[in-house]
C-alpha cells in the first residue's frame, strides 16, 4: 500500500506538471530542449500568438538578420529577387532590350540594344514609355524594380507598350516579343595609341572569358604590343572567370589564387601554360570600387610579377560564398572560405561580426582620412608578403597598387558636387539630347561628336537649366569647375547618342590613371621582367 501510494503521487506530479505547462503557454522548455530551437519557436508562434502571423514573412525578416551576424557578405535573397540578383552575371536575360532611366515618374528609353526586340520593332532612344499591356505606367508606381518586373519575362512571351516620341502628343503602340538579351562584361576594347590596347571589364560573369578572347583578337589585328586591363569599379563576380582570365597571361604552374575555410580544405588554382599572352607588357587599373574577382585577378598579376598595378587600393572583399537554394526558390549565399593571393595575402578587409556599420562606411572613412589623395594615408592591417621576384606587398584588406594615382580634385567645387550628385547633369544631358537628336545623330564617330559639343557651350546652357531647377548660378565656381563640368556634361550626351565604349573612350581622353599607364609603357617599366634567380 505505501509503495502504491508513493507511485500515484509521482505520477500525479508528472501529469500535473505536463498539463500546467501545456495549458499555461509555458512551453519554452520545448524550445530549449532540442537543437532545432528556431523551428520550434516558429511553430509556437504560429500556434499560440495572440494575432495571426505570416510565418513566411517572419522568416524572410529573420534569416537576413541571422546571416548579417556572421559576416558582411553572407546574404539571403527572397524567391522574387533571385532572378534580378543573378541576371547581371548571366550571359543573357529575357526581356525587350532597352536601357532606360526614370525621369519625372516616366520611363525614358536611354538606349536600344541592337537587333533586340525593341530595336526590331522601331523603338528609339528618347522615347517615353507611358503604358504597359494596355494599362498606364506613369507616376509614383514607376520604379526600377516595377519597370523590370513588367518589361522582363519568359522568352517568346509578348508585352504591349505605349510610347510617346519627342515632338509628338499621341502615343504609339508596339507589341514586343521578349527574347534573350546578351549581357556584356567587356564594355570597351580599343587602341589608345599605335601600340597600346585597352580593355574595360565591368564584371566577371559567365561570358567574361570568351568576350576577353574576342577583344584580344580584335586588338591583335590592330597590332597592339602593350595592354591595359581596366578593372576600376568592377565589383567582381565568378571566381572561375577570374581564374580563366589570369591563366591567359601567366606561364605554366603559377598559383593564381587559393581558397580555404574551416570546413573547406585548401584548393589551389594554377595556370596551365596555355595562355596566348604570357609575355605582353601588362598594366592593370584598380580603385576602391574594384572587388572580389577583380582583386583575385589583380593579386595574381601582382604576386607573380606579371603586371604593374596602377590606381588606388581596392575594396577588400575576400570571402567565398556558396549558394544554397530553399524549396521555395529563395537562396542564401553563405561564406564558406576565404580567398588568398599567391603570396598568401588574405584579400578580405577587417570586419566585426554582427556589426556591419563600420564595414559599410569603410570607403567613406578612407576618403575622410585622405587615402584617395595620398599614398601615405593607406593603413595596412596585415603583415608584409613577397612576390615571386621578392617585392614587398601587404595584406589586411584589398590590393595596394604598385603605382598610386590620387583622385583628381582639380576644379572640384561645391557647385560641381551638387550638380552631379543631384542628378541635374544627367537630366540636362538627356533633355539636350532629345532636343538636338537629329543633329547629334549625324556624327559617325565619338571624336567628331566631341568636337562639335566643344563648340556648343554646353556648360553655360547647363548653368541656365540648373538655375531654373533649384541650383543657383555661381559664376566663380562654374569657371573653376568648367573643365570638369564640360567633361561630365558632354560625356553623358555622348553616352545618350552613341554606345558605352564611346562614352568610356571620351572619359579616358583626360584620365590621369590612363596617362600614368602609358608613361609606364614608354619607360619600359611594365611587367613581365626577367626573374632574378637567387
Amino acid at each position: 500500500m505505501p509503495l502504491t501510494m508513493a507511485l500515484c503521487v509521482v505520477i500525479g506530479i508528472v501529469v500535473g506538471t505536463f498539463y500546467a505547462n501545456h495549458f499555461s503557454g509555458n512551453r519554452l522548455n520545448i524550445i530549449n530542449s532540442g537543437s532545432n530551437r528556431l523551428n520550434n519557436l516558429l511553430h509556437i508562434i504560429d500556434d499560440q500568438y495572440v494575432d495571426k502571423v505570416n510565418i513566411d514573412s517572419l522568416v524572410d525578416m529573420a534569416i537576413p538578420q541571422i546571416l548579417a551576424d556572421l559576416d558582411p557578405h553572407s546574404v539571403y535573397i527572397s524567391a522574387k529577387d533571385v532572378q534580378q540578383a543573378t541576371d547581371d552575371l548571366r550571359g543573357s536575360f529575357s526581356g525587350v532590350g532597352i536601357e532606360f532611366v526614370i525621369r519625372e515618374d516616366t520611363i525614358h528609353v536611354q538606349g536600344v540594344i541592337k537587333n533586340g526586340p525593341a530595336d526590331q520593332a522601331g523603338i528609339r532612344a528618347g522615347d517615353k514609355i507611358v503604358s504597359v499591356d494596355g494599362k498606364p505606367f506613369v507616376g509614383k508606381i514607376v520604379t526600377n524594380e516595377e519597370a523590370m518586373r513588367r518589361l522582363k519575362g519568359p522568352k517568346d512571351t509578348k508585352v504591349k507598350i505605349g510610347v510617346i516620341r519627342y515632338g509628338e502628343k499621341k502615343a504609339r503602340t508596339f507589341t514586343l516579343t521578349r527574347a534573350d538579351i546578351p549581357q556584356k562584361s567587356v564594355s570597351a576594347a580599343y587602341m589608345l595609341d599605335d601600340t597600346t590596347g585597352y580593355i574595360k571589364i565591368k564584371n566577371f560573369g559567365e561570358n567574361t572569358y570568351p568576350e576577353l578572347l574576342i577583344a584580344l583578337a580584335q586588338l591583335s589585328q590592330e597590332g597592339f604590343g602593350n595592354l591595359i586591363i581596366d578593372l576600376r569599379d568592377n565589383t567582381g563576380g565568378y571566381l572561375k572567370s577570374a581564374v580563366q582570365m589570369a591563366n591567359e597571361f601567366l606561364p605554366k604552374n603559377r598559383l593564381i589564387v587559393y581558397t580555404e575555410g574551416r570546413k573547406s580544405p585548401r584548393q589551389d588554382y594554377k595556370s596551365d601554360g596555355r595562355g596566348s599572352y604570357q609575355r605582353i607588357p601588362l598594366v592593370v587599373l584598380i580603385n576602391e570600387g574594384s572587388a572580389s574577382a577583380s582583386e583575385i585577378f589583380a593579386g595574381a598579376m601582382q604576386d607573380n610579377d606579371r603586371a604593374t598595378i596602377i590606381g588606388r587600393r581596392s575594396f577588400g572583399k575576400g570571402l567565398v560564398q556558396q549558394q544554397l537554394e530553399f524549396t521555395d526558390g529563395s537562396i542564401i549565399r553563405l561564406t564558406v572560405a576565404r580567398y588568398y593571393t599567391p603570396s598568401g595575402r588574405c584579400i578580405q578587409k577587417p570586419y566585426t561580426a554582427g556589426d556591419n556599420s563600420g564595414y559599410e562606411e569603410d570607403l567613406l572613412t578612407r576618403y575622410q582620412h585622405g587615402e584617395f589623395f595620398s599614398q601615405d594615408s593607406i593603413k595596412h592591417t596585415g603583415p608584409a608578403y613577397h612576390t615571386v621576384m621578392g617585392r614587398t606587398v601587404y595584406g589586411g584588406g584589398g590590393i595596394t597598387p604598385d603605382i598610386f594615382v590620387p583622385e583628381d580634385t582639380l576644379g572640384m567645387t561645391s557647385y560641381f558636387k551638387e550638380a552631379s550628385m543631384s542628378g541635374l547633369i544627367i537630366r540636362f544631358a538627356f533633355n539636350y539630347t532629345d532636343k538636338n537628336r537629329p543633329k547629334l545623330s549625324s556624327f559617325d564617330t565619338m571624336t567628331d561628336l566631341a568636337d562639335y559639343l566643344d563648340k556648343q557651350n554646353t556648360v553655360d546652357k547647363f548653368a541656365t537649366y540648373a538655375d531654373k531647377n533649384g541650383l543657383r548660378r555661381r559664376n566663380l565656381m562654374i569657371r573653376k569647375s568648367h573643365k570638369l563640368l564640360k567633361l561630365f556634361i558632354n560625356s553623358r550626351i555622348i553616352y545618350n547618342i552613341m554606345d558605352e565604349e564611346d562614352w568610356i573612350e571620351y572619359l579616358n581622353l583626360d584620365d590621369n590613371v590612363i596617362k600614368t599607364a602609358l608613361d609606364v609603357f614608354k619607360r619600359g617599366e611594365a611587367f613581365p621582367k626577367k626573374e632574378v634567380k637567387k
